[in-house]
């Protein structure tokens, strides 16, 4: 058999691409970075895990994000064009200065992806991040658009062995008064995904209001050449704020109290109308390559997708312009949904788990790896109600030290969306790592009772984000 070059050759192989994705290499991109990135860069922990996990609620935490995200670059006069065909937000008033969560829906109206956009200049966008940007190539390519586009892929893929960008987020009560210290004044008002150009150690930078974990942030980039200057900048003025820099150990986490659903399996493996992309796609893309693992399986993809509806997103999408998915879209809005929430597994439970992978002497169960649980990147455990039936799913687990317990992020019916709920959520690989060939050593399925509550999880996340308007 000839070794197949595009993703519509795995899918025509004879191999079901729900059998395929499961048996793809184990890891998630949290330690995919951790593993290949060369320190001094982004050590796992540069205190320790708990208290930069903290320091985010506590004082100010800094994290750089310099190194694991793509930076794509979309120039030209059809750039805005582009991607306002491809998202489902509105692009009214969008401009330099402004940023906004980018949402790409298949034709189905399910999700391609998410990634941050930047209006750098008015025939200059940036969208930094993973998941909608071979999608974004893609049509800029081959739908007769007047762009061009450039790729800066993620560091250990670099074949520079350089960035376009560094990029540091700080977040936590201390965060405002960090960067006055470090422009030398008064912050000028930044409305939330909007942001200006100001100096750090005499270097222009962009800064960003925005937050990853629900606390006061801001998004800090610019030069490459500029990073260790401005790096310094804020360290030094940080031991005044009890600055903590996060690891990565500590910041995959970081999206679970603020609710984000990172990287969602893209809706683009079945539909006549997507073949000419997965053609076009190289079976060496993320969207061949990455791992599906979890307790939930099902021999059909779709049941693994998930709608803009689903993740909360309906403040984004806005039906006032033609895109991708939009008729798809309009029908769901005003059916029913499946509700995000967080899900607060049973300590009890949880430590009976860790008892179970470590010291049974039979089959164990899967351990639970601390502070990040998912052992796959597109990881589904089944939810289930106290009867045992399926109600949901269960993704991105792991444990939050300024709740002191394990959480996730679930989807479930309206009716279990109540705070309080109790459901269960199967922790492990379907057929017990069976499927995964040798990637996860062999298990038993676990049990783990959970309760119901909202997203976002804290309190201090949830006062945050009553003070912004995140609609965009």
């Amino acid at each position: 058999m000839q070794t197949p070059r595009s993703l519509q050759d795995i899918i025509e192989s004879g191999t079901n691409i729900v059998d395929h994705l499961f048996r793809n290499p184990k890891g998630t991109l949290a330690i995919w970075t951790a593993t290949l990135q060369p320190a001094p860069h982004v050590l796992p922990e540069f205190t320790n895990w708990q208290d930069e996990q903290r320091a985010s609620v506590e004082s100010v935490a800094l994290a750089d994000q310099s190194f694991h995200m793509v930076n794509f670059y979309v120039r030209g006069r059809d750039a805005v064009r582009l991607l306002e065909r491809l998202g489902v937000n509105s692009f009214k008033n969008f401009g330099p200065g402004k940023a906004k969560q980018f949402v790409a829906c298949a034709p189905s109206g399910h999700m391609v992806g998410d990634q941050i956009l930047y209006c750098l200049e008015p025939e200059t966008l940036l969208l930094v991040g993973l998941g909608v940007d071979n999608w974004v190539e893609y049509h800029a390519v081959t739908g007769g658009y007047d762009v061009t586009v450039e790729r800066d892929p993620i560091y250990v893929l670099n074949p520079s062995g350089r960035r376009t960008l560094y990029r540091f987020q700080i977040e936590g009560p201390n965060a405002t008064a960090l960067l006055e210290a470090v422009i030398g004044g008064p912050l000028p008002e930044i409305k939330f995904f909007n942001f200006v150009e100001l100096k750090i150690a005499n270097c222009p930078v962009w800064v960003l209001r925005h937050s990853m974990t629900g606390t006061p942030g801001f998004e800090l980039s610019g030069p490459w050449d500029d990073r260790e200057r401005v790096l310094g900048a804020l360290l030094d003025a940080g031991e005044r704020f009890d600055l903590k820099r996060v690891g990565s150990l500590a910041y995959f986490p970081g999206g679970l109290p603020s609710g984000w659903f990172a990287v969602p399996l893209p809706a683009i493996y079945t539909g006549e109308e997507l073949r000419p992309y997965r053609e076009w796609l190289p079976a060496t893309a993320m969207e061949a390559t990455l791992s599906l693992g979890g307790s939930f399986y099902s021999p059909n993809i779709e049941d693994y997708y998930v709608t803009p509806y689903e993740l909360g997103y309906e403040r984004i999408v806005k039906f006032d312009h033609d895109f991708i998915g939009r008729e798809a879209l309009e029908r769901m809005a005003g059916q029913p949904h499946r509700r995000k929430v967080t899900l607060v597994w049973n300590t009890d439970d949880v430590l009976e788990l860790q008892r179970a992978a470590f010291f049974d002497s039979d089959m164990p169960a899967k351990r639970l790896d601390f502070p990040m649980a998912d052992y796959a990147m597109w990881k589904y455990d089944r939810v289930q109600d106290p009867h045992g039936n399926i109600i949901g799913v269960s993704k991105y687990t792991g444990y939050l030290a300024t709740e002191k317990a394990v959480v996730s992020l679930a989807l479930v019916p309206e009716e279990y969306a109540t705070p309080g709920s109790e459901v269960v959520v199967v922790w492990g690989d379907n057929g017990g790592g069976s499927r995964s060939g040798p990637w996860i050593e062999r298990h038993r399925e676990f049990e783990v009772r959970a309760r119901v509550a909202p997203v976002p999880l804290s309190r201090v996340a949830q006062e945050y984000w009553a003070t912004v308007k995140p609609g965009r």
